[in-house]
């Protein structure tokens, strides 16, 4: 009998987690360890990978701070890849991107949400996540981290546990819609075309434009985000 088949609770549990790791369904790059795996959830550890944003950049014109813009897709991040043994020191206050040290592969009939772990929540830190992951997804996770002390520097080292998965599963498996963060990165072209109509379109005010560009009703027709 499938994993699919035996889900009957809410949130999967541990033996329900090992079910789908067995299966090859459910897969982690680097595999998991014991520590990792919890009564209803699975930790994630902390990668070497750290994204720091960018405050100002020199133009013709001067000094010029950045600031958040649908339409620049300049680079807004310093990118930081730490070797082994190296940490990362996090300055009062400040935000930065981790990513997490596995790549995860979710089958098409679950889903999962990631969380802090209290114990991070307990240094000070921030970590703004209670994100959902899309059925289907593959690759890396991004994890906004701020700093909230007023004077404490928060030593982070790559490898702790750092924030952990919870996985629902669907009624039904869907169709996997690939996003540009996904491993296999098939259609990201028109992912992004789509992306940037909207953006453009919200910029400029128009959303009962985009409404009705992007309704369900066209897209069941074939038409709106089909195209």
């Amino acid at each position: 009998m499938s994993s699919l088949n035996r889900v009957s609770s809410t949130v999967l549990v541990k033996k329900q987690i090992l079910d789908y790791l067995k299966e090859g369904r459910l897969k982690f790059e680097p595999s998991i360890d014991s520590l990792q795996l919890q009564s209803h959830s699975v930790d994630l550890r902390l990668g070497y990978t750290f994204m720091v944003p960018k405050l100002w950049r020199m133009t013709e014109r001067g000094r010029e701070a950045f600031m958040i813009d649908y339409l620049d897709d300049g680079e807004k991040f310093d990118i930081f890849e730490l070797e082994h043994k190296q940490f990362f020191d996090l300055l009062p206050k400040e935000s930065v991107v981790a990513t997490s040290l596995e790549e995860v592969s979710i089958p098409d009939d679950l889903m999962a949400v990631l969380y802090p772990r209290s114990s991070i929540n307990r240094k000070g830190l921030s970590v703004d996540l209670t994100g959902i992951i899309d059925a289907g997804y593959e690759g890396r996770l991004l994890i906004p981290v701020t700093n909230n002390t007023t004077s404490q520097v928060i030593r982070l080292y790559p490898g702790e546990r750092f924030c952990q998965l919870v996985f629902y599963p669907l009624n039904q498996s869907i169709d996997v819609v690939q996003s540009r963060w996904h491993k296999k990165d098939l259609i990201v072209g028109r992912l992004r075309e789509k992306r940037k109509v909207e953006e453009e379109l919200i910029v400029k005010g128009e959303i009962k434009k985009l409404k009705e560009k992007y309704s369900l009703e066209r897209k069941e027709n074939g038409e709106g985000l089909s195209r």
